[in-house]
């Protein structure tokens, strides 16, 4: 069984209007570790929002929720090898994190057209606060 990750791009077909899309439920069916990312890139996938990747992936690659989650979340950490140090909230990791304004995380991916963020933690330190950047005043 491999250990590799299939880091799948949902936001591509969509940007390239392809009907075809990765096989992401027979990859998970398979056992495969299966990683959502958004291909931030001008010529196919113009796009940086990790929400409207997840919608793409259950919407468009039959993924449910939760794995759409641990997909963009704990598998994306482990395909960049930092799945020691970053993905999910344990003890003894650093603490990057997204908290949203929804009255359950159903609502993030069947809401569409919304951006119900409401803090961005990163390091344990809020860098965004209700879609805003958050200036960190420094040290002399």
């Amino acid at each position: 069984k491999s250990q590799t990750a299939a880091t799948l791009l949902p936001a591509v077909s969509f940007f390239l209007m392809h009907e075809k899309k990765a096989p992401a439920r027979k990859l998970i069916e398979e056992g495969a570790i299966v990683a959502l990312a958004t291909d931030f890139n001008p010529g196919s996938s113009m796009t940086e929002s990790m929400l409207f990747v997840l919608q793409l992936a259950v919407f468009t690659m039959k993924m449910s929720i939760e794995e759409a989650i641990n997909a963009a979340t704990a598998n994306a950490a482990y395909a960049l090898a930092k799945h020691e140090e970053v993905g999910s909230l344990e003890v003894g990791k650093k603490m990057d994190v997204v908290l949203w304004d929804v009255p359950n995380y159903p609502t993030l991916v069947y809401h569409l057209g919304i951006n119900p963020l409401q803090f961005v933690i990163k390091n344990g330190k809020i860098v965004a606060r209700d879609g805003n950047l958050v200036i960190q005043e420094r040290k002399a």
